[in-house]
């Protein structure tokens, strides 16, 4: 029929049978596309999953290692090397599991992609670091730390065996080594792309291992030089000088009691003893060199007494050393300089000393202690002295004693090593224990550190302030003296940093001073200072190549004397204060090329160190246009 529109079946099916081909093809290409897909999702899940298994693992193990250093600390203090051999070996197992994990192969293919790849990359650094810390420092350390015995190191009267310190130098040394490239690699990481959850214990260990790194560089400078400037080699000899701050000098205090060492494989006598007055003046004087010789005057190689005007304790101590050789023809190979107060640490450790002997008359007349302990000795040596004994030569006669009876208690101690160390430790923070050699191989590694004394080079830090004070009363009126020292950062100007140094001095002797104090103390006014008024010279140091910009006094601007030093810039002035009297002074320091942390050093006095330097303060600049 003709218009007919009924479907035809096989034209239908035909098109039904093309569209379910296409359909299956379609379906098989989805299949062989989401596929693929579906299990890469399923394998980066797993992959995540994994490294998070890892990351825990790494976490934990290194948590409970870091768990463990206060328990090692605490047994080394307390000497138990078998206890702390035990902490060792379970901390080097946590670190241990800890790299294991951060070695797995999914982990360190995982290095390689972004975002997610250097955090992975900079926790293996930690794991790998903490195991090489653990395994080749720690572990090593722990073990030469058992075979020393500190309490037969310890120079004393009978000598000692130094081989076992000898024998432990490479070790340390190598220990220095592992922890200090640990601590480069990790240095080395860029965190500014880092999780907080990785990048702050990254800055943690970085932090960590730089200060053990400068402790193991310590040690193993000690274990280098040691045993030569103890006499393993060859006898050592030094002069002692036992500075005093009842008279300030810039490094401490005047010379007062001198007295030899000698050294004998660790064997420790006590020879020659005098007091810088005894020496007398040295003519022609030695020579100093001119810029030194321009700020404290041709005093500084004429008189025992005035070596250490100059803060540079190499100076002060060469200077020393060739006046006595010049004036007693004894040579020596080095100087050492302790202070009263270090005493007074070293007897909290011992116990009290008795005074024995013609001095033991000497102080039951002048109604003295006839024992000293760690809490009388410091007013006894640097005032009850002066106060009781008139005559000068009686007072280095006690002294003398003292001196003899100290030396006497550490040549015989034995089981006090822990405590001795403590003592010389703290003093040394303080700047109250100083070391020169004349040997330039100890010498060289003596001045990378504080105790050195040094105004310039490796042990001077970047932008490090000082104060000094010099006694110009003549006296011993330094003892009533309370001084606080400050460092104000003041707003940079010319994009140049800018610091005040602040000191404040108060003059606590009392009111009635000039009469009631006697004129040893005072000095009588033979220098033209009243008697009871103290008289100092305040010597400022700036950073290398910065300016001394003025000096004020009360606010007040003030002429002072500008001068250099090893390229650094001093500012001096002279200041008087009746007793009751207090004065600021303020040295301004600009040009200040250095945008480290400022470090602040002043002279050791009677008063702890932490009670005169105050916290610094920063001024309030105002926010840049």
């Amino acid at each position: 029929m003709n218009g007919d529109t009924s479907p035809n079946p096989e034209s239908f099916g035909s098109r039904l049978g093309r569209d379910r081909n296409t359909g299956s093809i379609r379906t098989n290409k989805l299949v062989k596309i989401g596929l693929p897909i579906f299990v890469l999702m399923l394998l980066s899940a797993v992959t995540l999953g994994w490294l998070g298994v890892k990351a825990a693992s790494i976490k934990a193990e290194l948590e409970s290692a870091t768990a463990l250093i206060p328990v090692l600390k605490e047994e080394i203090r307390a000497s138990d090397a078998d206890a702390a051999k035990v902490t060792a070996a379970k901390l080097r197992e946590h670190t241990s599991a800890a790299r294991v994990a951060a070695d797995d192969p999914i982990w360190m293919l995982s290095i390689g992609l972004p975002i997610l790849g250097p955090n992975l990359g900079a926790v293996s650094e930690m794991a790998r670091s903490a195991d090489d810390v653990a395994g080749l420092g720690i572990s090593p350390l722990v073990n030469v730390y058992g075979s020393l015995d500190w309490d037969t190191l310890m120079p004393n009267g009978s000598g000692t065996d130094l081989r076992p310190l000898t024998t432990a130098a490479p070790t340390v040394a190598s220990a220095a080594h592992t922890v200090r490239a640990s601590s480069e690699r990790l240095q080395d990481i860029d965190a500014t792309m880092l999780l907080p959850q990785v990048a702050d214990p990254l800055r943690q260990a970085v932090q960590q291992l730089n200060e053990a790194s400068g402790a193991l560089a310590s040690a193993a400078d000690v274990a280098t030089v040691a045993p030569g400037m103890l006499g393993a080699e060859s006898a050592k000899s030094y002069l002692l000088m036992i500075q005093n701050n009842a008279e300030a000098r810039a490094s401490g205090g005047i010379p007062g009691a001198l007295a030899v060492l000698t050294l004998d494989n660790g064997r420790l006598s006590l020879g020659s003893q005098s007091s810088a007055t005894g020496l007398g003046s040295v003519s022609p004087p030695i020579s100093v060199d001119a810029e030194q010789q321009h700020i404290y005057s041709t005093r500084l190689g004429k008189y025992m007494q005035d070596v250490n005007l100059t803060p540079d304790f190499p100076t002060a101590a060469a200077t020393a050393q060739a006046i006595w050789e010049k004036k007693t023809g004894q040579k020596v190979d080095g100087v050492l300089s302790i202070d009263p107060i270090v005493l007074s640490y070293i007897l909290q450790s011992t116990g009290p000393i008795a005074i024995t002997g013609d001095e033991l008359d000497v102080a039951k007349a002048a109604g003295l202690p006839v024992k000293l302990d760690g809490n009388n000795v410091v007013p006894t040596l640097l005032s009850d002295v002066y106060k009781k004994i008139e005559a000068p030569e009686l007072q280095d006669a006690y002294f003398a004693g003292v001196a003899r009876e100290v030396f006497s208690v550490l040549s015989g101690a034995h089981g006090e090593a822990q405590g001795l160390i403590s003592g010389l430790v703290r003093g040394t923070e303080e700047g109250r224990v100083l070391i020169w050699s004349s040997h330039e191989s100890e010498q060289s590694v003596i001045a990378n550190y504080p105790l050195g004394g040094a105004i310039s080079g490796p042990s001077v830090s970047p932008a490090q302030f000082a104060v000094y004070f010099n006694d110009g009363t003549g006296a011993k009126m330094d003892y009533y003296v309370k001084r606080t020292v400050q460092l104000i950062k003041k707003c940079p100007v010319d994009g140049y940093e800018q610091t005040v140094v602040r000191v404040t001095s108060t003059n606590t002797a009392p009111l009635d001073a000039a009469t009631s104090l006697p004129s040893y103390v005072t000095g009588a006014g033979m220098f033209g200072v009243p008697p009871g008024t103290v008289q100092t010279n305040i010597v400022s140091y700036g950073p290398a190549q910065a300016n001394v910009e003025s000096v004020t006094i009360e606010g007040q601007k003030t002429p002072f004397a500008p001068h250099r030093h090893a390229s650094r810039p001093v500012g001096t002035i002279a200041q008087q204060l009746a007793p009751g009297e207090t004065k600021t002074v303020d040295f301004t320091f600009g040009k200040i090329v250095q945008h480290n942390e400022p470090r602040l050093i002043v002279t050791p006095t009677v008063q702890a160190v932490k009670d005169v330097i105050l916290t610094t303060e920063n001024a309030g600049c105002p926010e840049a246009e």
